[in-house]
């Protein structure tokens, strides 16, 4: 009994030494699974608060300048091709369809070869309008035209476009605080009757300010062409240039050379009819 008792508690320790040595060999595993996990956890916490609270740069608006182009163009050419050359400037508009070249006037004066003027107006979207410009000098340049001058002249219309939408937007507003003045039906018939007419009077400086608008908006999108044509011969050639203005100059040479005659003719006519007087005269003296 006493042997068995003894064998008993034997077993009895050696299993709680093995248990002490194997809780003993766990725990570090344990603790290195933390102390790697730590850190992990922490990195990503930091990370996760750098991101959170770096701010994002906005990008900065950048505003165009509102511009309205003006385009003009002066070509020679004989009076009786100015007709023709007007109405192939014209047939170009057309053809670009009314959302990009709209034709606005077009005037011929002048019945003598010498004195024939045109002129063509044309709103062409401002975004084409400088390939519509070569088009127009190489239409003309094929009709031997001599262009005269090209220009390009710009009008900021920014300002003037901000302040107007600053306008209609105050009175918008102003419009829409009387008409609930209106419809809640607040306040004396005096006041009630002066809320209608200031509607009134705020809806016409609301469709004033709207027109301007379109207007100056419709000034931006569309390029003003303004084509003019002179009569005269054309100088195609560098080589008759100065042939062509020695030939015109010759007769004003020549008007000057025959006024200088008359001149002299009047001034010395006289005086010779006197010296013949005067010998004849003397001759007849001398006879007698």
């Amino acid at each position: 009994m006493r042997k068995r008792m003894s064998k008993y508690l034997i077993c009895l320790v050696g299993a709680s030494m093995l248990a002490i040595a194997g809780c003993s060999e766990a725990e570090p595993d344990s603790t290195a699974e933390m102390a790697q996990s730590g850190p992990i956890s922490t990195n990503e916490a930091a990370t996760d608060a750098e991101v959170g609270t770096s701010p994002e740069l906005a990008p900065i608006a950048q505003n165009l300048p509102q511009l309205a182009y003006a385009y003009a163009f002066a070509f020679r050419l004989a009076g009786e091709e100015i007709g023709p050359l007007q109405r192939r400037h014209a047939d170009l508009c057309e053809q670009q369809g009314p959302a990009s070249c709209q034709v606005l006037g077009m005037s011929k004066t002048g019945e003598d070869a010498d004195e024939v003027i045109g002129q063509l107006q044309l709103a062409v979207a401002t975004r084409h309008a400088r390939a519509f410009g070569a088009l127009i000098e190489k239409e003309a340049a094929d009709s031997e035209a001599e262009q005269l001058s090209a220009e390009i002249t710009t009008e900021e219309m920014s300002k003037q476009i901000v302040d107007t939408e600053a306008h209609l937007r105050a009175r918008t507003e102003l419009r829409d605080r009387l008409m609930e003045v209106l419809r809640t039906r607040r306040g004396s018939v005096e006041e009630l009757v002066a809320a209608e007419r200031s509607v009134a009077e705020v809806n016409a400086e609301i469709d004033q300010a709207r027109s301007w608008l379109k207007e100056m908006q419709g000034r931006v999108a569309y390029s003003k062409v303004t084509v003019r044509y002179e009569s005269g011969t054309p100088v195609t050639n560098d080589f008759l240039r100065p042939v062509m203005g020695a030939v015109g100059s010759l007769g004003s040479i020549l008007g000057f050379v025959v006024a200088a005659l008359i001149l002299l003719g009047a001034i010395l006519g006289p005086v010779a009819a006197l010296v013949w007087l005067g010998k004849r005269l003397g001759r007849k003296a001398e006879a007698a």
